[in-house]
């Protein structure tokens, strides 16, 4: 990050593309969020830059993204296919002999790469890496043409055992770059050189089927920036919550699966810290989903491991995200059963919720909030609108829940709101209470354009000890652009047993990874704070099929790590206890794989330029408006929330307004100004 200029974060959701900037040189912020623009999502992107900023001015642009998440949840990738080594072509299929429905004998998949798509060759490699068939060269190349001719525009090579000795894949990919007419190339031994051949394949396959797809995406990303004269830096957010190059997402799109959410996080973990807040449930509520992720201690938690859709398995670290269909437009309707139902199915940006009169008659989550009061009519968040047209939302509510209920429109709204609520206190149960987490001990800091109208309903339902609203909801995630830091993992298999450890060459392979990832940080050309290397190992006891992530507190000096087999089972003994409560005496250890992350911290922002200058409780107070609350209308004040002093307290019902989002504080609570902004929503005393 150059340390003169405007930094800004970009984050585009389904509905709304949000804009963080920060001028490092005075400190001064601003904010935009602007429609998305689902048919070339770049447009949106430059015009909401644009609306705040002047892109010529600007230094670095860190976008979170969605593009890729939506490709594999939709299925719009690019044509696809697989090389492998015979008897593998269907690795892909089989999975892990899994099901959609755990309970049900039926289920459908249809994987990425069709089976006709999925073409074997000549090669076997033996899981101690010794290359027992030389790779069938002639067959690779007619391989290649048969895609070729299918329509493919990218492809992933995938060997057995290639973990082991990528010698094989290495020449295939020779071959293939000779009659491939794009870089629309990959190999299982470069994108996850890891035991477990599923997880390999199915890594590399999405990674080659989203290539072409996130290839142009930025490439009309660079092109839209600069005809506008933006001449510097691009980052892109990855679901670790750190950034990287444009060239590094090119070669590595799969590792922008979940970007958006992720930048969600790692802002929320940041604003808490700042306001002495070490545990919080960050609820992300936009357009289209709920994206819920618990922060313990300051500390987001990642996952080696997850599935964007079933079967869908992608092998590498993403922070621990649990998302559902419950943004402000998710779209209610009645099933042929007579039950009330919210989502998954979003209204978008286009129609958008009935209120937005673009034509849509279908009721929203937004729909609701606005029949019963708590949205501002006359004053929609973002760009693009207005005023919102009530009666529209009336209508659609009435039409697609009143009727079918037997309900009027006031209830059917409330009916509404309450199922939503529902569904977000179930996501927040799932990642806290199912894990061991007393909710009492944390609270919700609810952010994107919907979340903070829900704040108290999810205090009350899940109870939790408050919540923490930022200064600026509706562009938290764009915010956490701005905040993450460089980030390159790597992983490599070591498949020994503890006794067989050989140090010295653990040691110099720690020592290489961190070597390149450092350059790897380093080619970025973004003033740094420092480097830091995390090094943790997969570990497990002899004749178990799971492991755990063992942590190893090393420092890498004078070429060299002390790694050491003591310390390596003192490590796992610390780990295992801690997660299973006891040790399994007399059982010999295995070291599966050695992963390290590189992280490049990038200068953090101080969250004092967003501390309010000023202002007055009274000044603040703009008028009052009647809000339909548990059946009935209660006149509710309404503050300007930006004009709103440290230290202001407002007692519920109560509605404070600004561009970005609104924050409804329920009935029973108090909102307090902190120090930095933020809104702090608890029980009301006595």
């Amino acid at each position: 990050m150059s340390e003169r200029g405007t930094i800004v974060g970009v984050d585009v959701g389904g509905t709304f593309t949000d804009v963080f900037t920060l001028d490092q040189k005075s400190g001064a912020c601003a904010v935009a969020k602007v429609p998305t623009t689902p048919e070339n999502q770049a447009e949106g992107f430059a015009a909401g830059i644009a609306a705040v900023a002047d892109p010529a001015a600007c230094a670095t642009v860190v976008h979170g993204t969605t593009v890729g998440t939506n490709a594999l949840l939709e299925r719009k990738g690019a044509p696809t296919g697989i090389i492998t080594t015979a008897g593998f072509r269907d690795v892909l299929e089989m999975r892990r002999r899994d099901r959609p429905d755990t309970w049900g004998l039926w289920g459908q998949f249809e994987p990425v790469v069709s089976r006709e798509r999925r073409l074997e060759v000549t090669e076997r490699t033996l899981a101690d890496g010794t290359v027992h068939t030389p790779v069938e060269i002639a067959e690779v190349r007619a391989a290649a043409e048969v895609l070729l001719a299918a329509g493919v525009q990218a492809v992933a090579i995938f060997f057995v055992n290639a973990y082991a000795n990528p010698a094989n894949e290495r020449a295939a990919l020779a071959a293939l770059r000779e009659v491939w007419p794009n870089d629309h190339v990959n190999i299982s031994s470069d994108i996850l050189p890891e035991i477990r051949e599923f997880e390999r394949a199915s890594t590399t396959a999405l990674n080659a089927y989203l290539q072409p797809l996130i290839g142009d995406y930025l490439h009309r990303l660079e092109s839209s920036l600069s005809e506008r004269g933006f001449a510097g830096e691009i980052l892109i957010v990855q679901s670790n919550g750190g950034v990287m190059s444009v060239d590094s997402a090119r070669q590595r799109p799969i590792r922008t699966a979940l970007s958006g959410p992720a930048a969600g996080v790692i802002a929320g973990a940041h604003i808490a810290k700042a306001a002495g807040q070490a545990n919080v449930i960050t609820c992300d509520m936009g357009g289209t989903s709920f994206d819920v992720s618990l922060v313990a201690e300051g500390q987001s938690t990642l996952s080696a491991q997850t599935a964007v859709d079933f079967g869908l398995v992608v092998r590498t670290p993403m922070i621990e995200i649990t998302t559902i269909g419950a943004g402000g437009g998710s779209i209610a309707w009645v099933d042929r059963g007579g039950l009330l139902q919210v989502g998954p199915e979003s209204a978008g940006s286009d129609p958008g919720p009935a209120c937005y009169g673009l034509g849509s008659e279908r009721p929203t989550v937004t729909d609701a909030n606005v029949v019963l009061g708590r949205i501002n009519a006359e004053r929609p968040i973002g760009d693009g609108l207005e005023r919102l047209d009530v009666e529209a939302a009336r209508a659609a509510i009435l039409a697609h829940v009143g009727r079918p209920l037997e309900l009027d429109t006031m209830a059917a709204a409330e009916a509404v709101i309450r199922l939503a609520n529902s569904h977000m206190a179930g996501a927040i149960r799932l990642v806290s209470v199912e894990r061991g987490h007393d909710p009492r001990h944390f609270a919700a800091m609810p952010f994107g354009g919907s979340g903070a109208l829900h704040a108290g309903a999810l205090i009350r339902e899940v109870g939790l000890s408050g919540a923490l609203v930022p200064r600026y909801p509706g562009v938290t995630s764009a915010l956490g652009c701005v905040i993450a830091d460089l980030r390159h993992d790597f992983v490599h298999t070591v498949n020994v047993m503890l006794d067989d450890l050989d140090a010295a060459a653990l040691d110099a392979e720690i020592v290489e990874a961190a070597a390149a990832g450092s350059r790897l940080v380093e080619s970025a050309g973004i003033a740094l704070a420092g480097i830091d290397c995390l090094i943790e190992l997969d570990m497990l006891y002899l004749g178990q099929t799971h492991t755990v992530a063992v942590p190893l507190a090393l420092e890498i000096r004078d070429g060299g790590s002390g790694v050491d087999a003591p310390k390596v089972k003192s490590a796992f003994e610390a780990r295992y206890r801690q997660v299973y409560g006891r040790l399994l005496d007399g059982i010999a250890i295995r070291l599966l794989n050695l992963r390290l992350a590189v992280i490049g911290r990038r200068p953090k922002l101080d969250m004092a330029v967003l501390a309010p200058e000023g202002g007055s409780l009274e000044a603040a107070r703009r008028h009052s408006r009647p809000i339909w609350i548990d059946g009935d209308w209660q006149e509710a004040p309404v503050f300007e929330r930006l004009a709103l002093p440290v230290g202001a307290a407002i007692a519920g019902p109560a509605v404070l307004e600004q561009p970005d989002a609104t924050t409804f504080v329920d009935p029973g609570l108090v909102a307090r100004v902190d120090a930095w902004g933020n809104l702090v929503l608890a029980a009301e005393e006595g």
